[in-house]
């Protein structure tokens, strides 16, 4: 075998390395930026701080053409570094200078890493047991979460089935049924606990500030035939809407006559935020339409989205409107006035329609008030706002010592779009990973088959996809225990199989928001 000239130039390498230098100063000095944030984090969080910070600044690169030349250098790549940003880094510098026949003791930074990829790895399971509690020997990694029917509360039976199929969590929902209800299912729940001998955490979601449709009003005589058998209003591509005050009645208005029908809304504020132009979108996004004229209490919307054969438009139906900045709290009269119950019964708290950090911070002031600044805090993302500034919402909730994200998945594909769902859950998963919190996959998993009894094939597919979150959650129906034990045998299959998932490198826009002053590696073709 000969042994002289080895394959790659000495020159390639030293190109390498110097891009790898560049990257890791960049890291480096992204946490030295941003030393106020990682100051007020919990101490349990900090070392995952500082390793998010590191993520932020590493994806705010394009880092495709790089991934390659160290594939082809046969080095350690950075396709799978989310745990353990610098020590990869570190260990890739030296492995390139092995490359080159020299040996160094460590790299030119200032930093010690964090963790190491055992570390990071513990560390994720450790933040995953404490928020969700330490799973019984040999049930799987991935926890099930079940959002309870108001049956819970008087169907005791219910609740053993659904925790000898597997469930690890209740969710409550403060947006339906009463105090008395959800009293009746935590009861239910412990009650349960003793007899299967099993442990389930109460998990209970503020409502939030969810806007919706009040009932439609059609406006004109000749389009009766528009009105479906359960009440809703058939609407079409090109149709006007006016959207109104709930204070206001439509045939007051002056509006054109091309306005088919009025659509009260449950949050007079947003008139004040919305702008020409702006999108909206009703009833998880199965019509869409633009806003083509405001005044301060009413807007007039143009449908741009709908079925060839109409799609009808009924009360309590969701409103989403991703391109508006919208100033209402997170927070609203209802949370607060929940807000004891949740600190006296939950054991983790679900933030709906979180935002900001300023949103993060009055949640957490007011659980301390409350005597609960232990209780586990989950940040929903269902808004393009939230995703687009999680690294900021993390590093605030990472104050608490237990921390969780929820992928809301019904409502944030509808914010950023259908065709960008798949890549931004994705997004939240690598970020996740990163600053060690465990993620929640939520919306529609085995939907059809806990309200009809049969999984479809994509249904399968999308349960198989969700076990590489720490914990997966069901919505109600009347086959749930049947969807509950589906789950389980998807997720126990899947473990062993795979742990998450890697992809490639392109810069992703979130980190690019996050960072400061980013130095430019050469882009990726």
């Amino acid at each position: 075998m000969s042994t002289s000239a080895p394959y790659h130039t000495t020159i390639r390498v030293d190109e390498v390395i110097q891009q790898m230098n560049k990257l890791l100063h960049a890291v480096e000095n992204e946490e030295l930026a941003n030393a106020h944030l990682l100051s007020q984090v919990h101490p349990a969080n900090y070392q995952s701080a500082r390793n998010l910070i590191h993520y932020m600044a590493l994806r705010a690169f394009d880092l495709r053409q790089l991934q390659e030349q160290l594939t082809s250098l046969g080095v350690s790549s950075i396709a799978h570094a989310e745990g353990y940003v610098l020590m990869t880094i570190n260990n890739i510098i030296r492995l390139l200078y092995l490359l080159k026949g020299e040996t160094i003791s460590h790299p030119a930074g200032r930093l010690s890493p964090p963790f190491n990829y055992y570390q990071s790895r513990e560390q994720l399971l450790k933040n995953t047991d404490a928020l969700f509690g330490i799973p019984k020997e040999g049930d799987n990694r991935t926890r099930v979460m079940v959002t309870m029917p108001v049956l819970a509360a008087t169907d005791f039976p219910l609740l053993v089935d659904l925790m000898n199929a597997g469930m690890d969590l209740i969710r409550i929902n403060t947006s339906h049924d009463q105090p008395e209800q959800w009293k009746a299912m935590i009861d239910n729940i412990r009650k349960a606990e003793e007899e299967t001998q099993r442990r389930c955490l109460v998990y209970i979601d503020l409502s939030g500030p969810k806007l919706r449709a009040e009932k439609p009003v059609l406006l004109r005589e000749d389009q009766m035939e528009r009105i479906k058998h359960n009440g809703s209003i058939r609407l079409f591509k090109g149709d006007w809407v006016a959207v109104i005050s709930p204070d206001l009645q439509p045939f007051e208005l002056e509006l054109p006559e091309r306005v088919i029908l009025s659509v009260p809304v449950t949050l007079p504020e947003i008139f004040r935020d919305v702008e020409i132009g702006h999108s909206i979108f009703f009833d998880d996004g199965k019509i869409g339409g633009r806003i083509v004229f405001r005044t301060e209490n009413y807007f007039l919307v143009e449908i741009f989205q709908a079925a060839i054969s109409g799609t009808g438009l009924g009360a309590e139906k969701g409103i989403n409107l991703p391109e508006t900045a919208l100033t209402l709290s997170s927070l609203t009269h209802n949370d607060y006035a929940t807000l004891p119950f949740i600190a006296k019964y939950a054991d983790i708290v679900g933030y709906s329609f979180v935002r900001r950090p300023s949103d993060v911070e009055k949640l957490q002031s007011t659980l301390s008030e409350l005597g609960r600044p232990d209780i586990g805090i989950v940040l929903k993302i269902e808004t393009k706002e939230a995703f687009d500034y999680m690294p900021h919402l993390l590093l605030t909730a990472m104050r608490n010592p237990k921390v969780g994200i929820m992928i809301a998945r019904g409502d944030l594909a509808v914010e950023v779009g259908f065709e960008r769902n798949a890549e931004v859950q994705e997004e939240i998963l690598w970020i996740c990973e990163s600053a060690h919190v465990p993620g929640i996959w939520a919306t529609q998993v085995l939907d059809r088959m806990a309200k009809k009894g049969l999984a479809t094939r994509s249904e399968i597919t999308d349960a198989a996809m969700a076990s590489r979150a720490e914990c997966v959650m069901l919505n109600k129906g009347p086959h749930i225990v049947d969807a509950v034990n589906t789950l389980e045998n998807i997720i126990k299959r899947m473990e062993r199989h795979q742990r998450k998932r890697w992809g490639s490198l392109r810069p992703l826009s979130v980190a690019r928001r996050f960072v400061h002053d980013t130095i430019h590696l050469p882009e990726g073709k």
